[in-house]
């Protein structure tokens, strides 16, 4: 059995590798997509949303305050529901692997979740209902 401190900082790492692994598929996805002027714009809004997540995660890892790391945590929350609006509309468009963009929608809204969770952890509002996360879905 773990120690809370080590389930912590396992969850905490989970979360940076999901989003890590996240920002590659995505990247994966946007190279799929239709070389015209609107994808471009697109593809380029969802590169900078969905490597935004992992990147504030990252960031928060050298935060001094618990304040600082609460504000990195949440620019990461927020840049996660960003993605999901730019995966939808490739998901709904007629062109691009709706399937994909799907899988990719499934997996921002379960790192949107872990991310959430561990906002109201640190601030103390830790909530038996993970759905009431101020996070929306698609």
């Amino acid at each position: 059995m773990l120690k809370p401190k080590t389930e912590k900082k396992l969850k905490s790492a989970n979360v940076k590798h999901r989003a890590y692994k996240f920002a590659l598929k995505v990247m994966e996805l946007i190279d799929s997509l239709p070389n015209k002027k609107a994808y471009w714009s697109l593809g380029d809004q969802l590169l900078r949303s969905a490597t935004s997540v992992g990147a504030n995660l990252v960031e928060a890892t050298g935060a001094l305050t618990k304040k600082d790391f609460l504000n990195f945590y949440s620019i990461a929350l927020k840049s996660a529901n960003e993605t999901k609006f730019w995966l939808a509309l490739i998901r709904d468009s007629e062109k691009g692997d709706k399937k994909l963009a799907q899988a990719l929608l499934d997996e921002i809204q379960e790192i949107s979740k872990m991310i959430g969770a561990s906002i109201l952890t640190l601030k103390g509002k830790r909530s038996k209902n993970i759905e009431k996360i101020k996070s929306f879905k698609f």
